[in-house]
């Protein structure tokens, strides 16, 4: 069976109480709970990650070499300056797919740029918590080698 891992950085656990107007009322554990359940009509496993350090989600990423096979990530405010979590994410080898809750195309300047982004198969951006699962399935679509039927 296929693994997802879903990887969230900085602030993000804090869903549901930070800025409801820009992220919504979701917490992050009703956005995994969701994914599972994803998960499991598209038969695939996940596992879940969040840490507001950028040296654990390297070191996560750099784990999921031996127990993913692709990764849904958002990185939080490192989407905009992190080379090294860019430089992880092309470094392990398999498909990225970046996702955020907000159009960060629509929101302060500083936003409207992804480092990481360049070594993503792609992204999903300004959906709400639905950029999640457009993105899980736009990420299991492209490991089944199934994306160009869609």
């Amino acid at each position: 069976m296929k693994r997802i891992l879903v990887v969230n950085g900085p602030n993000l656990n804090l869903l549901g109480k930070r800025e409801p107007g820009v992220y919504g009322l979701r917490t992050l554990e009703s956005i995994e709970t969701t994914l599972m359940q994803l998960a499991d009509d598209l038969g695939v496993e996940a596992a879940f990650f969040q840490s507001n350090h950028e040296g654990a989600l390297i070191d996560r990423l750099q784990a999921a070499i031996d127990d993913a096979d692709g990764v849904v990530i958002n990185p939080g405010a490192l989407t905009h300056y992190s080379y090294a979590l860019r430089d992880a994410i092309a470094a392990i080898g398999m498909p990225v797919v970046e996702v955020h809750i907000s159009n960060i195309y629509d929101r302060e300047d500083f936003r409207a740029h992804s480092v990481t982004a360049t070594a993503c198969a792609g992204l999903v951006s300004g959906f709400g918590t639905a950029s999640y699962g457009i993105g899980f399935r736009a990420l299991v679509e492209i490991i089944r080698g199934a994306l160009d039927e869609c």
